[in-house]
């Protein structure tokens, strides 16, 4: 029994006797065979050690929001809520304006608008008092103030290359929030003075959820919280003057709100409309008065020449109205257009006159004369229908050599009527050569004469009074 006890024991206890000398002996021959990689490896590891002993005061960073103790707050709730109200103060500073609309009634500006106000919530420890500045990340997960544009139609922030946004936070709780913004908004602009107007625009903020009991909107720096940029300009406006200024809002439903306002004077440049409107329009008037030097018998010019004026400031009336909003008021350039197109219509109202009281005057002549007038009649009938003009009789046909003797016999009358015919056209053309001045002054009628002094002088005097008006 005995026996049998100590053969079992030996039997297990062998192999692991076995094991373990063949592992020293490869341990042994590891060795043997690669001892400089055995003294690397122990290098190595006292190396590794003597590092971590040298790291052993340095302090793992902590996240910001664990630093400014984000977690531990709900932000949802503004600074010091159920208390007075939190100031928060704006300062701007305008990069550009980008455009101004007639049409739309409104303007483009792209500006820094800056928000400072103190959250306690964020105060952090800080041994040199450094602030820390963050990116538009940590934004939402703070309470910022709740500004908006009053008016706006579109606005945006500029995200190139990253969203143009910056978040300052000290030590002691105060925070600056920066952030780049185009914005459109409406301007309501009065054109009863346009082209020769001034437009007065502002740009209004307000925070939206919060009235004044618990936020106060104020100017950081005054007056001087309105910054601009000194190359600001645009090709149909001057810019006189930016300023700040604020004030209340009151909404019948949540009550009174602070608003603050970026106030600026555009005056416009004219010299634009001066090309394009008024110098066209005086050059048509003009030339409008030249059918009054024209002679009354040449109908085809003077009708020709009133037509195409009238037609041109039509022309031109169309085209500033294009470009303006259908306003229902009248504008200094209508008023302008309209009295320059009321003389052209005139000039070709002022040649109707003329030419009706011509022909009037020729048929009373006619009745006059007799029978002799008849036998004229029918020869003032063919050559105005040869050469389209009215002819006077002193000039054109001489009736003196005309018997009016009732008793004569037709044929009589009409071989002295061609005769006359005959010497009528010598005569024409020789007084045509000669003196030609004196027969247009003959010719002039009485309306014609009158119209030359009255036009330029009427309208000399309404345009002294129209830029004296609005200049």
């Amino acid at each position: 029994m005995v026996l049998a006890i100590k053969l079992l024991l030996f039997t297990c206890i062998w192999p692991t006797s076995v094991l373990i000398n063949n592992s020293d002996h490869h341990h042994h021959h590891y060795h043997h065979q690669h001892p400089q990689r055995s003294f690397m490896k122990r290098h190595n590891s006292k190396r590794e050690i003597k590092m971590r002993k040298l790291d052993s005061t340095k302090v793992r960073p902590m996240k910001s929001e664990q630093l400014l103790r984000i977690e531990d707050h709900d932000f949802a709730m503004r600074p010091g809520f159920g208390g007075s109200p939190i100031p928060v103060g704006v300062d701007v500073q305008v990069e550009s304006i980008d455009s101004i609309s007639e049409v739309d009634m409104d303007f483009t500006m792209t500006l820094y608008l800056r928000h400072y106000w103190k959250d306690e919530r964020l105060s952090f420890p800080s041994t040199r008092n450094k602030s820390m500045t963050f990116d538009g990340r940590l934004i939402k997960k703070i309470w910022v103030p709740d500004i908006f544009f009053v008016h706006s139609k579109r606005s945006f922030i500029h995200d190139t290359t990253m969203e143009n946004v910056m978040l300052r936070v000290y030590p002691d709780g105060n925070v600056l929030f920066s952030l780049r913004i185009t914005v459109s908004a409406m301007c309501f602009m009065d054109f009863s003075r346009f082209p020769l107007d001034t437009q007065n625009c502002s740009l209004e903020l307000e925070s939206y959820a919060y009235n004044e009991d618990d936020l106060m909107l104020y100017w950081k720096h005054g007056n001087e919280s309105l910054a601009t940029d000194e190359h600001i300009s645009l090709s149909q406006f001057f810019i006189e003057e930016f300023s700040a200024s604020s004030g209340l809002a009151f909404y019948s439903s949540t009550g009174w709100y602070n608003r603050l306002f970026i106030n600026f004077t555009l005056r416009r440049h004219i010299f634009f409309f001066v090309l394009q409107s008024y110098f066209p329009s005086m050059l048509m008037v003009m030339l409008s008065w030249v059918s009054f030097w024209i002679d009354r018998r040449a109908v085809p010019a003077r009708v020709s020449l009133g037509i195409t004026t009238v037609l041109t400031m039509s022309t031109i009336i169309t085209g500033v109205s294009a470009s303006m909003p259908q306003v229902s008021y009248i504008k200094a350039v209508d008023i302008y257009l309209w009295i320059s197109f009321l003389f052209v219509f005139l000039s070709v109202i002022e040649y109707a006159a003329v030419n009706y009281l011509t022909t009037v005057e020729e048929r009373k002549q006619l009745k006059k004369r007799g029978k002799a007038a008849g036998l004229y009649n029918i020869d003032v009938v063919q050559a105005m229908a040869f050469d389209g003009c009215y002819h006077d009789t002193d000039t054109d046909i001489d009736l003196t050599t005309f018997s009016v003797n009732s008793t004569e016999s037709c044929a009589r009358d009409r071989a002295l009527s061609i005769a006359n015919v005959d010497t009528t056209r010598i005569k024409r053309k020789r007084s045509l050569r000669g003196n030609v001045g004196r027969i247009i002054l003959q010719n002039n009628h009485v309306i014609d004469t009158y119209s030359r002094i009255i036009f330029p002088t009427v309208y000399i005097v309404f345009n002294f009074f129209y830029w004296g008006l609005y200049i």
